[in-house]
């Protein structure tokens, strides 16, 4: 029965399945997209955690050394021992900005998202030039 289509038949038919098979892909690039974003919140949340910890730790262990030099130079060069530990403090402060900045700006979210779309677009054009 298939043979005796007419061609509006068979182009409504191929316009059918186009659109299942685009919102088939769509459907999956969708769930592929927010499984990654649950994957990303809870790397962040992990990082945000871990990082915060290790913050107040790494705190602690500054002021405690800061403290220890002072004390040893206390009665002989007190305040160029204050004034060396805080420039090492500030600019180990700023060379961490920079690498978190540097961190920061690394494109990660929805990556392989947009790997797989990229490939589908590519699919798609070469099926229009042929």
């Amino acid at each position: 029965m298939s043979d005796s289509q007419g061609p509006a038949e068979r182009l409504f038919g191929a316009t059918k399945r186009l659109i299942t098979s685009l919102i088939s892909t769509g459907e999956t690039r969708l769930r592929l997209a927010v499984l990654e974003l649950e994957e990303e919140r809870a790397r962040l949340i992990t990082l945000l955690l871990l990082a915060g910890l290790g913050l107040i730790l790494l705190l602690l262990g500054l002021a405690m050394i800061t403290l220890l030099v002072v004390v040893i130079f206390w009665d002989s060069n007190r305040l160029m021992a204050i004034g060396i530990a805080a420039g090492v403090l500030l600019g180990s402060g700023a060379g961490l900005v920079l690498w978190v900045r540097r961190l920061a700006s690394r494109p990660t979210l929805l990556k392989s998202t947009l790997k797989h779309l990229a490939t589908d677009r590519e699919i798609l054009e070469r099926r229009d030039e042929s």
